[in-house]
Order: structure tokens, then sequence, then C-alpha cells
């Protein structure tokens, strides 16, 4: 497990964060998600609401990476870990508590998805891209 420094943890709130998976045969799939939520210096989560290529990548191929950049400064990084679907629990109930008070009415939550982070990249614009920094 890597731990998410607090500046990391700060920048990700807020955004539109992209889920990158791939099926066992290496087949990618990406998608935008705005639940994408610190939980811990060691955990991310998101809400699966429409997601049926990543739940399926993701039954087959636990391996996660979310990219979160901010446009404006064309600053961000990139987590990878391992996902877990989770379908009950303390951190489903939280995640679930979370949509209800969204400004927009979200569908139900089918899963959520608790990444352990084993590794961060920068993903800014410059010298430093593509560089592990945790």
């Amino acid at each position: 497990m890597t731990k998410i420094p607090q500046e990391i943890q700060e920048f990700i709130k807020g955004k539109m964060a992209w889920v990158s998976t791939a099926s066992l045969d290496g087949t990618p799939n990406a998608t935008p998600k705005g639940s994408v939520r610190v939980i811990d210096d060691e955990h991310l989560v998101f809400a699966d609401l429409f997601s049926c290529k990543t739940r399926e990548n993701l039954k087959a191929n636990p391996k996660v990476a979310i990219t979160v950049i901010e446009e404006r400064s064309l600053k961000g990084y990139q987590l990878k870990g391992i996902g877990e679907m989770l379908t009950a629990g303390p951190i489903f109930d939280e995640v679930a508590e979370w949509l209800r008070k969204a400004p927009k009415v979200m569908p139900p939550l089918k899963y959520v998805v608790k990444i352990t982070v084993d590794s961060i990249y920068d993903q800014s614009v410059g010298p430093e891209a593509g560089k592990r920094i945790a």
C-alpha cells in the first residue's frame, strides 16, 4: 500500500476523475466518475451507477487506474491500485449517503469500488510528467 499525500487528497476533492480498467484479455475501458473520493490515507472509492464494462473488468482483473486532472492548471495525478467491489457495509452506506445528498437525483447504487492505492504518478504537463511520486 502507498500513502496518499495530503496535497493529493485535497487535489482530488470535487474533481471529475477518469477510471481505467482492463478486461482479462487486456481490452481497456476508461470512464468518467464524479464520485471518486479519498476515504483514508491509502484508499479511494467510487460509486457504480452505470458501469457495466467497469464492473465486468474488475471481476476479471481488479487492477485500476484513477486519473484526476485540473484543466485550468494542467496539473494532475494518476493513482493505481487494486479494486474491490462492495455491496454492503459501512463504506457502501457512506457512499450511498453521499449520493442521497447529491444535487441531482441518481439511480440506485449497485456497488462501491474500494481501491487500495499502490502507486501514484505525476500527470501534470511538464518535465515531471509520468514520474512516480509515491
